[in-house]
């Protein structure tokens, strides 16, 4: 058996092994309590887990945003009203996922792909301005009345499913570069440049990265993505060090205690609020980054804002819970009936996890500014629509793993 068939956890074994591993796994699933999402305590603990962060991000949104909403005559809950809005809409999107067959992931995988594409494109067009606006230098969201769409965000999902399923395909293949990871590389571009045009280069950045993680899962060559990363950079360093990513890069490596205008300014109104909120915060509601300090309070460095409020207390529950949420992820992935839904869940786990490690590591200092939002925190109802669907997805996967793991098993033992 293949490294590609058993995926990233490596499952070997003979018949007498397969024969047992059966047995034992119908004890199990005879044995674990029926739920609306499978046998198993992981789908309940994922809900749990990211029902905790959504309520969380609620209440902190509340109060990152209520300064700026009165300063903009708007109620203090107007940003919370928003949110709770979208989180409901996620929260439908999230239970249709998790009743989706994952063969049926894989079968919409390329309509997926393409519809995220055109969405993209419709973004940058020139003519598109009227439904497709500027703001803050950037074109990244289409705006039709009361809808707001953020696309990069719906492409984060379309990639992954889609490379889930060539891995898939191609799995026997995936130590070839030409014939194997070729595939993959065209694909991840139609996605990327588009974005990069918007321009948005972190989450470009972090969709490759994503795409990357899951064809390694799936068997790849580690070889094949340093040399790939070498030939890229005569092209990628540009693109990261253009205009103020270059500036932000610069004061942040080769200047980080200079002067706090500019390029700077943002990390270290970021640093002051997480030091002045100590070991257990100033308390809810008492942050004084959010009076116009620190820009983007509600979104890009909300983290900033929880470790101020609730200081090092709950700034670590906050980590703990999304390294809890990854770590089922994995067992999810571990458990899964098929090569597909274990990259899935492999899919979902890294991307929650890159989003929320880059976020915290801007709010920390560790990366310039990158507008990322925290996963199920920041304010962005296309972004928590999008990881709620990953979360479906993931339920999904944890549900079909009981039965899953007899056919698996019996496949890998024989």
């Amino acid at each position: 058996m293949s490294r590609a068939f058993a995926g990233p956890w490596g499952r070997r074994g003979g018949t007498g092994r397969g024969v047992w591993a059966v047995d034992v796994a119908n004890h199990v699933h005879r044995s674990l309590p029926e739920t609306g999402l499978g046998r198993g305590w992981e789908g309940a603990m994922i809900m749990a887990l990211t029902a905790t962060l959504l309520l969380f991000g609620l209440l902190t949104l509340h109060s990152a945003s209520a300064v700026m909403a009165e300063r903009g005559d708007l109620p203090h809950y107007h940003y919370v009203l928003r949110q709770g809005a979208g989180v409901i809409l996620g929260l439908a999107v999230m239970l249709v996922c998790a009743r989706i067959p994952t063969e049926w992931w894989r079968r919409l995988s390329p309509h997926l792909m393409l519809g995220s594409v055109l969405l993209l494109v419709v973004v940058i067009l020139p003519f598109t301005h009227a439904i497709a606006p500027e703001v803050n230098g950037a074109r990244r969201w289409i705006r039709l009345p009361g809808v707001t769409v953020q696309p990069s965000d719906v492409a984060k999902i379309a990639v992954l499913v889609w490379t889930a399923a060539l891995a898939v395909r191609k799995r026997h293949l995936l130590q070839k570069l030409r014939r194997g990871l070729a595939p993959f590389l065209v694909g991840w571009a139609v996605i990327l440049v588009p974005i990069i045009l918007e321009p948005d280069v972190s989450t470009a950045c972090l969709i490759a990265a994503l795409g990357a993680i899951i064809v390694f899962a799936a068997g790849a060559r580690v070889g094949h993505f340093v040399l790939l990363g070498v030939l890229a950079l005569p092209v990628a360093a540009p693109v990261l060090m253009a205009g103020y990513r270059g500036a932000r890069w610069k004061s942040l490596l080769l200047d980080p205690g200079g002067p706090v205008e500019g390029t700077s300014f943002q990390s270290y109104q970021s640093l002051l609020a997480i030091g002045s909120g100590g070991v257990t915060g100033v308390g809810f509601g008492a942050g004084r980054q959010k009076f116009g300090f620190l820009p983007e309070a509600h979104n890009d460095f909300i983290f900033a804002m929880i470790g101020e409020e609730w200081g090092f207390v709950g700034a670590l529950a906050v980590i703990i819970c999304y390294l809890a949420l990854i770590a089922i992820a994995f067992r999810v992935a571990r458990r899964a009936r098929d090569l597909f839904g274990e990259l899935l869940a492999v899919g979902v786990a890294s991307l929650i996890g890159l989003q929320a490690f880059l976020h915290i590591g801007v709010g920390l200092g560790v990366f310039p500014a990158t507008g990322l939002s925290l996963p199920f925190v920041s304010f962005g109802r296309t972004n928590v629509i999008a990881m709620l669907a990953a979360v479906g997805i993931l339920l999904a996967v944890a549900r079909e793993a009981p039965e899953g793991r007899l056919e698996r098993a019996a496949a890998e033992g024989g």
